[in-house]
């Protein structure tokens, strides 16, 4: 006897609903935002315009994991946490408002928007990650920086940027803010230099 088409569905259908009742449930994810503690200024605006590229970075610090090496070399991520962007996203941002928090460089766009600047901020990020060694904790970031002229693509200055910042604690909301003091540090580091090469390099195209 041949069981109708009502009765076959019927019998899928609650195949169906007791398989998707044994999967396991996905474990919360809670999802961070880069800490700011940089205060806004007022500044001459200076006469040049800027426009901030995404850093390029490897597979492993290209997504949105927050990324920690607790032993050797092994790279992993904290478990149910995550940053609110990839991290190159989440870098570039930073320093977007990095800079406009600083005031002197007030001509600014980011890389999406395509528009035409007098000069490029690009690099790449080699670390951005906390590391364990030797019973303490730090966060690291590790950025090599090239301030390239917008036209003629000319790289007009390189240099590498690295700050470590050390954790009083190893939760996760103690790491986010470790990262949030080293980037503070890493934008303060980078917006002077930004100026200063471009302060030089003015004579030459005018």
């Amino acid at each position: 006897m041949t069981a109708s088409p009502r009765l076959l569905a019927l019998a899928a259908a609650l195949s169906l609903t007791s398989a998707c009742s044994i999967l396991p449930q996905s474990a919360p994810l809670d999802t961070y935002r880069l800490p700011v503690n940089q205060a806004s200024r007022s500044a001459t605006p200076l006469d040049w315009s800027l426009r901030l590229n995404k850093p390029l970075a490897s597979e492993v610090l290209a997504g949105p994991r927050i990324a920690v090496i607790a032993q050797g070399d092994i790279i992993s991520g904290y478990q149910g946490a995550r940053w609110s962007d990839p991290v190159p996203l989440l870098v570039r941002n930073r320093l977007l408002d990095g800079f406009q928090r600083d005031g002197r460089v007030q001509r600014l766009s980011a890389d999406d928007s395509n528009l035409q600047a007098d000069y490029e901020l690009a690099g790449e990020l080699q670390a951005f990650q906390s590391e364990y060694r030797a019973g303490a904790v730090d966060v690291v970031i590790r950025y090599d920086a090239r301030l390239v002229q917008g036209r003629s693509q000319r790289i007009l200055a390189s240099r590498r940027f690295e700050v470590r910042q050390p954790l009083a604690a190893s939760e996760v909301a103690a790491v986010v803010t470790g990262f949030g003091a080293a980037s503070d540090q890493l934008v303060a580091q980078l917006v002077d230099w930004t100026v200063a090469q471009a302060a030089q390099a003015q004579p030459k195209n005018q």
